[in-house]
């Protein structure tokens, strides 16, 4: 919520404090305007997520449960909780309840098409001569996207793991992060990797659970998972070939997508590609160092990309 404009010459005081306020839930938990501006106001500073009027009732439905788990009477009490100096853990855990997790294999495929015909190619030969090759899945939620990169590499360099070839998998989320770092899911939600890949890179989770089945060591050797803030600090050096940030920036007010975005092409390989949300589009400095090469699909403008 932004706040109150001053009066200005000419304009009544009254309107300018005329502030639009969301229409809040009527439940089983009392949950008042305070209460949303307080948790919309860390979800803003520690994630950079913006909560417009409308998030008010999935606000209090994910939180809702979180009360519940902590025997807590309402969200006066839950506020003070997350806004305490040793509320970190569940400022954490609020943060994780209200980040949307959706995601699977082969989510927009013709990025992975992209990847497989317009990247990899030069990769591998890149990688065959002892070049360091690198590949980014930023938000990477339950490791679907990054999973559906490594079996991409693997689909056409089945040796891909005895080369200098990594992906880099990161969220804000340490929940998701350790289930995708398990690497193991239900058979539904493998129905999207094509019969081969599914066969030869994914075995059974567990004698007694027919149903459930592990990425095989080979691809989960190629992946490394971190917790990352993609506001906070950036730890990462080197250039990174392919960076898939995709549907994330969206929860982003605008000049913090421009940032994100002018933080990423530094990093882009001259000959990389940046993959990016259906929803989304790149703004900003980055926009003039971008050139499109397919739907939401962007490389380096000669000479911008890459850090100098």
């Amino acid at each position: 919520m932004s706040a109150d404009a001053p009066a200005g010459l000419g304009r009544k005081p009254a309107a300018a404090a005329r502030v639009r306020e969301p229409v809040l839930p009527n439940g089983e938990f009392p949950f008042s305007q305070a209460n949303f501006r307080v948790i919309s106001g860390i979800m803003m500073a520690e994630a950079g997520i913006s909560l417009g009027e409308g998030k008010a009732n999935l606000v209090y439905s994910r939180l809702a449960k979180r009360l519940r788990r902590l025997g807590l009477a309402d969200f006066d009490s839950y506020c003070r909780l997350v806004e305490a100096p040793d509320g970190e853990a569940e400022r954490q855990a609020m943060i994780a309840a209200l980040t949307t997790n959706v995601t699977r294999f082969f989510r927009e495929p013709h990025h992975f098409e992209h990847l497989q015909h317009r990247i990899l190619p030069d990769l591998i030969a890149r990688a065959k001569h002892g070049q360091r090759i690198r590949l980014w899945s930023a938000a990477c939620s339950s490791g679907q996207e990054p999973y559906s990169i490594g079996l991409t590499l693997l689909s056409v360099m089945p040796d891909a793991a005895q080369f200098d070839i990594r992906v880099l998998a990161t969220d804000l989320d340490p929940n998701v992060l350790a289930a995708a770092q398990a690497g193991v899911y239900e058979a539904s939600l493998l129905e999207p990797v094509p019969a081969a890949l599914r066969s030869r890179w994914f075995v059974k989770a567990e004698v007694d659970e027919p149903d459930r089945f592990r990425v095989h060591e080979t691809l989960r050797s190629l992946i490394t998972f971190k917790k990352l803030n993609l506001i906070g600090a950036w730890p990462m050096r080197g250039t990174f070939q392919a960076i898939f940030c995709r549907n994330v920036v969206i929860y982003f007010e605008n000049h913090t997508q421009e940032t994100i975005w002018s933080r990423m092409l530094p990093l882009l390989d001259p000959q990389g590609a940046l993959y990016i949300g259906h929803s989304e589009r790149v703004t900003g400095k980055a926009e003039a160092g971008l050139t499109s090469d397919g739907i939401t699909i962007y490389r380096p403008v000669a000479g911008r990309g890459g850090r100098t």
